[in-house]
C-alpha cells in the first residue's frame, strides 16, 4: 500500500499514529481503585436521641415537689420512696418529710411528690401522674377509700397490711368473681383474715 504523499498524506499518517496511541494507552493504563463504601455505624443503643430499654430490675419514676432536681428517675428494685428522693438530689431544706411514707414501695410509672411544710399533697392530676402519700403505698393512693372494684394492684398494695401477693389476690377475685358487692366480700379474698379485715374495712369501698 503507497501512503498518500504531500501535506495531505502527512496528516492522515500523522491522526492514525494519535488514534493508536489513544487506544493503546487506554488498553493498558492502570485502573484507578474502586472508591471506598462508607456505611455508618450502627449504634448500640439504637438511634440518637432514642431511650435505652428499661431492665426488669428498674422503675421508672417521676420524682416532683421539694426536691432538689425534680425530673424522670430510674432506681433499682425493690424501688422505695427513700430511692426515688435520693436519685433527685434529696430533699430540699422546705420539705416537710413526714407526710411520706420513705420505705413505702414505689411501682414503675409512679409519682413521688415531696410536699414543703404546710402544703398539703396533690391529688392525683391523671393518668401518669399518681402520687406516693402519706398513708404508706405507692401508686396514687387517695386520701378517701380504695374502690376495691377499680383499684389498680398499685393502690391495693398501698392499704395496711397488703402486699404484692395480696393485692394480686384481690385483683384475681374480682376478676375471676366478678365485682365486689360489699366490702366483706374481701374476706374471701385468700390471705385476708378478720385482723387484716378490720384494718382494711374503713379504707376501702364499693
Amino acid at each position: 500500500m503507497a501512503w498518500a504523499r504531500g501535506p495531505a498524506g502527512a496528516l492522515a499518517v500523522l491522526a492514525t499514529a494519535i488514534v493508536l496511541g489513544l487506544v493503546s494507552w487506554n488498553a493498558f493504563r492502570p485502573m484507578p481503585p474502586a472508591p471506598e463504601l462508607t456505611l455508618p455505624r450502627a449504634s448500640p443503643t439504637g438511634s440518637a436521641g432514642a431511650p435505652t430499654e428499661v431492665g426488669e430490675d428498674t422503675l421508672v419514676v417521676h420524682a416532683a415537689g421539694a426536691v432538689a432536681r425534680p425530673g424522670v428517675y430510674e432506681v433499682r428494685l425493690p424501688g422505695r420512696v427513700l430511692d426515688v428522693l435520693t436519685a433527685a438530689g434529696g430533699a430540699l431544706p422546705e420539705a416537710d418529710l413526714d407526710q411520706l411514707n420513705l420505705a413505702a414501695r414505689v411501682s414503675d410509672g409512679d409519682r413521688v411528690y415531696l410536699p414543703r411544710v404546710g402544703e398539703s399533697m396533690p391529688p392525683p392530676s391523671g393518668v401518669g401522674s399518681a402520687s406516693v402519700g402519706s398513708s404508706g403505698g405507692a401508686g396514687g393512693a387517695a386520701a378517701g377509700p380504695v374502690n376495691l372494684n377499680s383499684a389498680t394492684p398499685a393502690e391495693l398494695d398501698a392499704l395496711p397490711g397488703v402486699g404484692p401477693a395480696t393485692a394480686k389476690a384481690i385483683v384475681d377475685h374480682r376478676t375471676q368473681k366478678g365485682r365486689f358487692a360489699s366490702v366483706d366480700d374481701l374476706l374471701s379474698v385468700r390471705g385476708i383474715g378478720e385482723a387484716k379485715m378490720a384494718d382494711l374495712r374503713d379504707k376501702v369501698r364499693v
